[in-house]
């Protein structure tokens, strides 16, 4: 079911049509406008346009930060699953000779 929310942000508004819950829509705007209000107390930045493509940068280095991270966790579980593996295989094949 298409949406559309109507953004009003940095002196800009315009309304965009998705197809997602109105409800998550309204909690992304509110925590991209968190993040707006972010770069723009530790930026100093007054120009909206400025303000709003440092705010895309920072969100896509907080993703890319986060995807690394769950990156490196999905190596270290694979490689405990695969020691976890091969100590029952070890532990099965001694007690299946006894």
């Amino acid at each position: 079911m298409a949406n559309d929310l109507c953004l009003d942000i940095l002196g800009t508004s315009f309304t965009i049509t998705v197809e997602e819950d109105e409800a998550y829509l309204r909690k992304v705007l509110a925590q991209y406008r968190a993040a707006v209000e972010n770069t723009k107390n530790i930026s100093g930045i007054s120009e909206p346009l400025n303000i709003a493509v440092l705010t895309g940068f920072l969100l896509c280095d907080e993703i890319n930060k986060i995807k690394r991270q769950l990156e490196d966790e999905s190596v270290e579980i694979s490689e405990r699953t695969m020691g976890l593996i091969a100590k029952l295989d070890q532990a099965l094949g001694m007690s299946g000779n006894g």
